[in-house]
């Protein structure tokens, strides 16, 4: 488990919405039915496993215009606790990929059999902080899904641990696996101005290090534990491969914004429809 990243914060805003998503997430978040994992797969961090989904649920449709039609793709999706919720949501199909071989055997064992449009994949790629023996270097890693195969992608605190590499790499695949117009949902750490201000002045959370380059890490000695990206090269690369944000980024708590939806920065991406 990571020891730099704090325990996810629950939204504290809560402007008008859909009355029957709040009534649907308010049920997720109480519901002793849907299953949690046992605690030695909890690498994910902490929290209350269904409250956090549900949050996240609501900011999927809120935020990033999640419909219940879409396919779904969810890359790193840990033991489930996004595609439990989805489960809730979904009249489409959703694959889970991860690289954490045991979280993956528990989300196919649990979650597949009750709801077969529920798909879970490992992809043995490396990486220090969750795989570090893995097979496949992120830079050449390659997901096994058909291209223009999904309307919505999630990506929850992933790019937080990845290296610059990896993190180019993923873009492309997102971009690939993606159908036109399709939406990548996304919670980061984004260094704007206002962060590298706070920062500077020690008030951010992680303590990342400021420094001028495009990636800021909060422990050089183990750099997947947090990693924040300057955010004109994030959104530079993103459009190199035609996803460009399809709203304002939204601030996270983590740099001192103190009205925000989520703990973390949120992004939402969107493939353009030109060939």
């Amino acid at each position: 488990m990571n020891a730099i990243l704090p325990t996810p914060q629950l939204a504290v805003l809560r402007r008008q919405t859909d009355p029957r998503l709040e009534w649907l997430c308010a049920q997720i978040a109480r519901n002793r039915f849907l299953p949690v994992p046992p605690p030695e797969l909890h690498f994910i961090g902490d929290g209350d496993f269904r409250a956090i989904g549900a949050e996240f649920l609501r900011h999927f449709v809120r935020l990033g215009g999640l419909r219940p039609d879409h396919t779904v793709l969810e890359i790193g999706c840990g033991v489930g606790r996004m595609a439990l919720p989805l489960t809730q949501y979904l009249d489409g199909s959703y694959d889970g990929i991860d690289i954490v071989l045991d979280g993956i055997r528990w989300c196919a064992s649990t979650i597949t059999p009750a709801y077969p449009e529920f798909r879970f994949h490992h992809l043995d790629v490396a990486n220090g902080l969750y795989n570090p023996d893995g097979r496949i270097e992120g830079e050449t890693a390659t997901l096994p899904f058909k291209a223009s195969a999904y309307d919505f992608v999630i990506l929850t605190s992933v790019i937080t641990h990845l290296r610059t590499a990896d993190t180019e790499r993923y873009a492309a695949e997102i971009a690939r696996v993606l159908k036109p117009g399709g939406r990548c949902f996304l919670s980061l750490f984004l260094a704007d101005a206002a962060a590298r201000a706070g920062i500077a002045k020690g008030t951010a959370r992680p303590a990342f290090r400021d420094a001028p380059g495009v990636e800021l890490l909060a422990d050089p000695e183990h750099p997947n534990a947090a990693v924040a990206y300057d955010e004109e090269f994030l959104l530079d690369r993103f459009a190199a491969h035609g996803l460009r944000p399809a709203r304002a980024v939204m601030r996270g708590h983590w740099s001192g914004q103190r009205e925000a939806e989520n703990f973390q920065d949120l992004l939402v991406l969107e493939k353009g429809t030109a060939p």
